[in-house]
């Protein structure tokens, strides 16, 4: 039997900016309406708000752990309920989940459309202005009654639309469900789901007083940082473009076009001779930097218990990786600094004079300290363990590249042994900090995935110092080392083809991937058994170049665009989603073996451990995660690991 649920809610903590966790726990949460059917049977909406009460029956089975509940983002259901009730509601299985596993991405109304269900099936549409009548606090003014919120009574016409409005969501939620249904999720990829949202409820806990401090000391710096730009330009403020652009016309004879985060790099260069306009586009530099905006995140984010929650989205990339929310952990600026300490007790005092004294960027400071605001409770320490070069190990595993297989097997040296075999020379020579090494390191960066000379500028090769005349010889030398990576993308590539050509099954030559067609979506099987999809796949003339590409759809603000792709990009596919597969399977066995994972970033896991075991406990995790996968042989798995007093980069 199958419970589906949808509710309507309103609290004084805005749910776009702040999440479902501090929306929930908020004193001013009420859940107003509760719709509910039992598998195929009548929607029935009970109206809390009026004082209707749940039945019996249907908040038993709420509770009970045999009772399947299904709804379309469940997490805002489960948390919501969780909350009303004061106890765990479950198994949630989640329609939108299922919906993105199929590369259906999209709100409940766009999802429905794509599935295709009756129109007397679909979300009414009326719902916006009803969620702002019933659900969202307005300004009180004489127009209104000043209301700061409309009650039933106010307005009882509209209450009923609003009711229908939820017993709707709970039909187009079926109904979606009924036509996803043909692909279930992987009993697996449920069983992560849940893992997921118990990672979730954990939630970090967030150094407030250095968050706090932090923010404090950064809108000072911002007030110096102005000044001194006034003091330099006459201008009020760095914000004003077209002012400052004018006073640059003025100072130099020329005219600047863009004044961008990417662009200053290059003005500053190009105006070197005007020492005065390099220093104001140096305050513009610092006060463009958004991530110590993050400090103010983190403290409106952290629950009463101090542990920011709801951070990750399941299933947020079409290959299955999670995404961030709130502080964006897979965004955190690194750090670099030695004496993390030093500058983090500076932070805590608010010593900006200190901060300016013994660094020349303080805001860079504060930056590299962000992740430091995350820490674990009293007398716990961090584990922090990643896997070691894992796309780099997939992409040759998969391919067949054998070298690279003996290299993992060993040494593990890839940045060397690539430059070994680029550049013909024994591997002893290429040293940490050569430039051997360093070519190595960007070819093995930029290169993996068809990237050409674009690539390598990308991932800053004329940063490094290698000359723009020298890529070309550099992609070159780079695919004549790994013939059977260069191999696999045109094998990729011409598999897809072959299979949109003549919807027949096709496995990518010299491989154990197979792609088909199923339902109108492009279905690729990855190593473990799940499937990256492409839905309403076709080959049509290129946008760009010359000849034709292979071509997929998928939801973007509530319709369809189409997206091209090639062999190098289906392959980036496939080696991203099975190192996602390979961090999911650890993150399961880690949490059977009892550890309490916080977060996870990457190919990388957090755990939070007693600070007596944590040692032990690190040596555990980092043998769990280098033992081999059972859907994997010969794929060689090394994870590196380290304890912290508060999240760092080691």
């Amino acid at each position: 039997m199958e419970l589906h649920v949808d509710i309507e809610t309103k609290s004084d903590v805005d749910l776009t900016k702040l999440g479902v966790y501090r929306y929930a726990e908020d004193p001013g949460f009420q859940v107003l309406l509760f719709a509910y059917a039992y598998d195929d049977e009548p929607v029935k909406v009970i109206d809390l708000a009026q004082g209707e009460a749940l039945p019996a029956s249907v908040l038993a089975d709420l509770l009970d752990p045999t009772i399947k509940k299904r709804a379309f983002n469940a997490q805002f259901e489960r948390v919501c309920l969780d909350t009303l009730l004061g106890e765990k509601t479950g198994p949630w299985y989640c329609s939108m989940i299922q919906a993105n596993a199929l590369g259906l991405r999209g709100s409940l109304a766009s999802v429905g459309e794509a599935v295709g269900i009756r129109e007397d099936e679909q979300k009414l549409f009326t719902g916006k202005n009803l969620i702002r009548l019933f659900c969202l606090k307005r300004k009180p003014t004489w127009k209104n009654g000043m209301r700061d919120i409309y009650l039933p009574e106010d307005r009882p016409e509209e209450w009923e639309q609003f009711k229908e409005y939820c017993r709707m969501d709970v039909i187009a939620e079926r109904a979606i469900q009924r036509k996803l249904d043909v692909f279930p999720l992987l009993d697996k990829e449920q069983e992560l789901y849940l893992l997921d949202q118990k990672i979730n409820d954990r939630g970090v806990r967030i150094d407030l007083d250095l968050a706090t401090a932090a923010t404090e000391i950064n809108n000072e710096l911002f007030s110096h940082y102005e000044e001194d730009f006034t003091e330099i330009t006459g201008l009020a403020s760095p914000k004003k473009l077209k002012q400052f652009k004018e006073w640059i016309l003025k100072v130099t004879g020329e005219e600047v076009t863009s004044i961008t985060k990417g662009t200053l790099p290059i003005l500053m260069k190009r105006f070197h001779d005007y020492p005065e306009v390099v220093s104001a586009l140096e305050i513009r530099d610092k006060l463009s930097r958004t991530s110590v905006a993050k400090y103010g995140a983190m403290d409106q984010l952290a629950c009463a218990d101090g542990r920011a929650r709801g951070l990750f989205r399941f299933y947020g990339a079409a290959t299955g990786r999670w995404t961030g929310k709130g502080i964006q952990p897979q965004n955190l600026p690194q750090n670099h600094i030695e004496d993390l300490e030093t500058a983090r007790a500076a932070i805590r005092q608010r010593d900006l004079e200190s901060l300016e004294m013994f660094y020349d960027d303080p805001a860079d400071i504060l930056s590299q300290c962000i992740r430091t605001a995350i820490i674990p409770e009293a007398d716990h320490a961090f584990l922090v363990a990643d896997f070691s070069a894992i796309e780099a190990r997939i992409i040759a595993w998969i391919a067949g590249e054998e070298w690279r297989l003996d290299v993992f097997n060993t040494h593990g040296k890839i940045y060397e042994a690539s430059a070994a075999h680029m550049f013909n020379v024994p591997i002893e020579s290429v040293t940490r900090g050569s430039e051997l090494r360093e070519k190595g390191k960007i070819a093995e960066l930029a290169l993996g995935y068809q990237g050409s000379v674009g690539a390598l500028k990308s991932m800053g090769a004329l940063r490094m110092g290698i000359p723009e005349e020298h890529l070309l010889a550099l992609v070159e030398s780079w695919r004549s080392s790994n013939p059977a990576i260069v191999s696999f993308w045109y094998n990729a590539d011409e598999a897809v083809r072959s299979c949109l050509t003549t919807k027949r099954d096709q496995r990518i030559k010299n491989t154990d991937i197979f792609c088909c067609i199923e339902g109108g979506i492009l279905f690729i099987e990855l190593p473990s058994g799940r499937r990256l999809a492409y839905p309403n796949p076709s080959i049509r003339p290129h946008q760009k170049f010359s000849g034709d590409e292979i071509t997929y759809q998928e939801i973007a603000t509530g319709s369809w665009i189409t997206k091209g792709t090639y062999g190098g990009k289906l392959v980036e596919n496939i080696v991203q989603a099975t190192a996602r597969d390979c961090l999911a399977e650890k993150m399961l066995q880690l949490d059977k073996e009892g550890y309490d994972i916080v977060m996870h970033v990457h190919d990388e896991v957090v755990i939070e451990a007693p600070m007596e075991k944590a040692e032990s406990a690190l040596a555990h995790v980092l043998e769990i995660m280098s033992e081999p996968l059972s859907w994997a042989p010969g794929l060689t798995l090394n994870a590196d690991g380290y304890v912290c007093e508060y999240y760092q980069k080691d």
